[in-house]
């Protein structure tokens, strides 16, 4: 630890020199700049172009007491083309070094961009490895709907939640949700801490200056969106499904007993979503319970959502797991397939709710076309104000449309198809398309193929009609 310390000391002079003397090597320059967003219709400088990230390595450290995050990112990418220089997306923290393949890396920052140039061009299809060290504390950011997400701070500790872009506040990356990689997450806390994370729990190790490092590994693809650290004084229960599946929630202190009915119901859950979508598709599921308030949203984090405090309703719960499926293994290619995560999880709950003694999906879609709250307290929203497949703007993408009208698509194509090629299409299209991105071109097509169906009208009034649906 020591010796950690002393490096984050030296690294800003190190820095500095390395700004002056490296990057340049004499040699005429094969490559050329990665572009500094993939042009997402909403989010435009997201992501970043010329590479693919395949790893993720962050070592962090963090005490409540100051609020001070230090960080180490060790990214393993694959150019897609020769790179005189890429960017990463990365806000607020003070960057202390930056390396490439070992060598030491010019670097400076625009706005939310760190711009890296290699002391070497990077040649197409070379996997290189990027380290930059970090420090500081990290701010939460204000999405375009008004919620916050990125770090923050909670009664006793952090919680950090990413949709859409609010990753780069603790991590630098390629911060869209088409770029998937693997990641192991290292984090060191104060004693009597829980550090929290995505995927297994490999290691737990009380070191001798007072403080724990909990080491976290996620080999399955995920989207920077929905990593997590949730840092408190957590109550962790473990434990495993029938059909084997590993179970680590942790809720912060005074949520225990609020939380018993609904989470008490995940493990249930989990077999039942396997039953209706395929295999749960990570090796671990669970939940990370936060202060109440902390949040105004619950959020599919992979493996582990996040809850504002203890979910009182199992739909919320069923909505959550639903997107590990949907949203969480099957991610979005851009921001404006949100429909496909959503629309999916909100009609798991219908589904839940159906097979589970509750109003059936019919009910629930008739209900959100006359207004009836008796069904659903949802139902007289304004979930025709768009299509889902189109929303208007960035702050329209958690909308009600994109959710409700999002369910009443798939309920549409159930009652154009039957039940039978219903439900081998929504099992299929999880199967099928398991840890990778889809568009809503991919879905339409894919629909039709696998249920043998023209469902262009389906297409033409729900998903992209700008009237309300008769």
């Amino acid at each position: 630890m020591e010796l950690r310390a002393l490096s984050r000391l030296a690294a800003p002079a190190v820095a500095a020199l390395l700004a002056l003397t490296t990057g340049c090597t004499g040699d005429t320059v094969q490559g050329r700049p990665g572009a500094s967003g993939l042009r997402d219709p909403y989010f435009p400088r997201a992501g970043n172009g010329g590479y693919q990230v395949d790893h993720y390595a962050l070592d962090l450290a963090y005490d409540p007491a100051d609020g001070q995050l230090h960080g180490k990112a060790v990214i393993t990418a694959r150019a897609e083309q020769a790179l005189s220089s890429f960017n990463l997306d990365f806000s607020g923290l003070d960057v202390e070094g930056v390396t490439v393949q070992g060598e030491g890396a010019r670097y400076n920052r625009t706005g939310n961009e760190l711009t890296v140039r290699p002391a070497e061009d990077l040649e197409k299809g070379e996997v290189f490895r990027t380290e930059v060290d970090y420090s500081g504390k990290p701010k939460a950011l204000a999405d375009p709907d008004g919620a916050k997400e990125g770090w923050i701070t909670t009664e006793d500790g952090a919680v950090a939640v990413g949709e859409p872009v609010g990753s780069m506040t603790w991590f630098p990356g390629n911060h869209h949700p088409s770029d998937k990689a693997a990641y192991d997450i290292t984090i060191t806390v104060p004693r009597g801490y829980e550090a929290v994370s995505n995927g297994e729990l490999r290691s737990r190790t009380e070191g001798t200056d007072g403080r724990t490092v909990f080491a976290w590994h996620s080999p399955e693809p995920m989207a920077s969106y929905l990593a997590t650290a949730a840092i408190g004084r957590y109550k962790v229960t473990t434990g495993r499904t029938p059909s084997g599946v590993g179970l680590y929630s942790a809720v912060a202190p005074g949520e225990e007993a609020a939380g018993g009915g609904a989470l008490g119901r995940l493990p249930e859950m989990v077999e039942w979503g396997s039953g209706r979508f395929g295999p749960y598709p990570f090796a671990s599921a669970g939940a990370i319970v936060v202060p109440a308030g902390t949040l105004g949203y619950a959020l599919e984090t992979q493996g582990r959502p996040v809850y504002p405090g203890a979910p009182k309703d199992e739909e919320l719960v069923v909505h959550e797991l639903a997107h590990q499926w949907f949203g969480d293994s099957v991610s979005p290619k851009s921001w404006k397939d949100m429909w496909l995560n959503e629309g999916f999880a909100t009609y798991a709950e219908w589904l839940w709710a159906e097979e589970h003694g509750g109003s059936t999906a019919q009910e629930y879609f008739e209900a959100f076309r006359t207004g009836d709250t008796d069904v659903d307290e949802d139902a007289d929203g304004d979930w025709a104000a768009f299509p889902p497949a189109d929303p208007p703007g960035p702050q329209d993408i958690s909308a009600d449309p994109v959710y409700y009208r999002g369910a009443m698509v798939l309920h549409r194509i159930r009652q154009e198809v039957g039940d039978e090629k219903f439900f081998a299409l929504v099992r299929g299209w999880a199967e099928d398309h398991r840890h990778k991105n889809a568009s809503t071109a991919d879905f339409t097509a894919y629909a039709e193929e696998k249920t043998g169906r023209d469902l262009k009208k389906v297409w033409d009034v729900w998903l992209y009609g700008r009237a309300r649906p008769a």
